[in-house]
């Protein structure tokens, strides 16, 4: 008899969030290490409703918000802008909610569910690859288990790199949060800390790998002149107020999420691009998912049993299969020089924000996760 119902490989949010998740049903979860994230932890995650919803039932959300409020800072409006004079903007007003999403400082994020996994009566920590009913792999996209299960990835690669930062500015943010798409790039300032204090910001510059590597290897002040080039000054003097980091871009989706006795969840399953920053979103959407489908499964069912998995597979596919393609689509479409789709994406970008419903949809879309 296995003396773990659920092992659960991978201690980023994903890992953390479903063995929390799990426990809280009274399973026995075995908890593996999985490799730190290389120098500082400079990301912020944005989440949607669903991610909250999800995070204050774990009782981690409110815990987080009490000790370092700062670590979180509610967005209530998102401004886009094109490469040729085309414009969107969404507004938590005008979608009839608090806020379209929420900023959260990564490091304080999991470092909160950590705290909460110490108190959790039904987990244990672990090194070894514990036997379990379950082997849920949360590895990350680099997963090496999946790749010792012979699970084939179909995987994209951009070319790009992601560059990462705190930033600060001499303009509060006031909950905004701006993003450009400029053939080939995409610059997207995330609103971070106090709303009426100097303002800060979370940055994802996503550029073609050559020109990623120039501007890290330009020193800060040379960076900061790029950065302030790129944002025309719209969110205030931009500074650094930390050190850069950066990550290849890619596409990525595993053919078979389960098997039996084991599911993929989070990037160790699908990867897409950072535009829409809704990488996280769909981690602790796959968490909450199977954590239903195994609360529901019949009395006579193993949790590794393969028809079992094959629910969650399901149901997670469409939703993570639409946000690879939108993010995909809109990278291809921003990637192409011609003047013509230049002039014809920018005419759209314009055309969505006079059409209420269709923003509305957009807004939902991204807030959902």
């Amino acid at each position: 008899m296995d003396r773990f119902d659920v092992s659960v490989r991978g201690r980023g949010a994903v890992g953390q969030a479903l063995a929390l998740s799990l426990a809280r049903l009274g399973l026995r979860v075995a908890l593996g290490a999985s490799a730190p994230p290389e120098g500082p932890d400079v990301r912020t995650f944005a989440l949607g409703a669903r991610s909250v919803a999800l995070l204050q039932r774990l009782k981690v959300w409110d815990a987080l918000v009490a000790a370092k409020p700062s670590a979180v800072t509610r967005v209530v409006d998102m401004r886009v802008f094109g490469d040729a004079g085309g414009a969107l903007d969404f507004s938590a007003w005008q979608q009839g909610v608090r806020e379209l999403a929420w900023i959260v400082d990564a490091a304080a994020l999991e470092r909160e569910l950590a705290s909460a996994l110490r108190y959790a009566p039904h987990v244990t920590f672990t090194d070894a690859a514990e036997p379990a009913e379950l082997v849920a792999l949360c590895e990350g996209r680099d997963s090496r288990e999946r790749e010792a299960l012979g699970i084939e990835v179909e995987r994209f690669d951009y070319d790009q790199r992601a560059i990462a930062a705190r930033l600060a500015s001499d303009r509060p943010h006031q909950g905004v949060a701006w993003q450009w798409f400029r053939a080939p790039d995409v610059l997207a300032l995330l609103p971070f800390g106090a709303t009426d204090a100097q303002g800060g910001y979370g940055l994802v510059w996503s550029l073609p790998t050559a020109r990623a590597d120039a501007l890290l290897a330009q020193d800060d002040g040379a960076f900061e002149q790029a950065l302030n080039d790129a944002s025309g000054g719209m969110a205030g003097r931009l500074s650094l107020a930390s050190a850069r980091v950066a990550w290849p871009l890619r596409l990525a989706r595993a053919a078979r999420w389960h098997g039996p006795g084991w599911v993929l969840l989070g990037d160790a399953a699908h990867v897409v691009h950072p535009l829409a920053g809704q990488g996280l979103n769909l981690g602790l959407a796959d968490v909450d998912t199977l954590s239903g489908v195994l609360a529901e499964r019949e009395a006579w069912r193993t949790l590794g049993d393969e028809r079992l998995l094959a629910r969650y597979a399901r149901a997670r596919a469409f939703p993570t299969f639409a946000m690879g393609g939108v993010t995909d689509g809109l990278m291809q479409l921003f990637s192409q020089p011609s003047a013509p789709l230049k002039e014809l994406r920018n005419r759209g970008l314009t055309l969505v924000n006079h059409l209420p419903p269709l923003k509305r949809w957009l807004a939902r879309l991204a807030m959902r996760g």
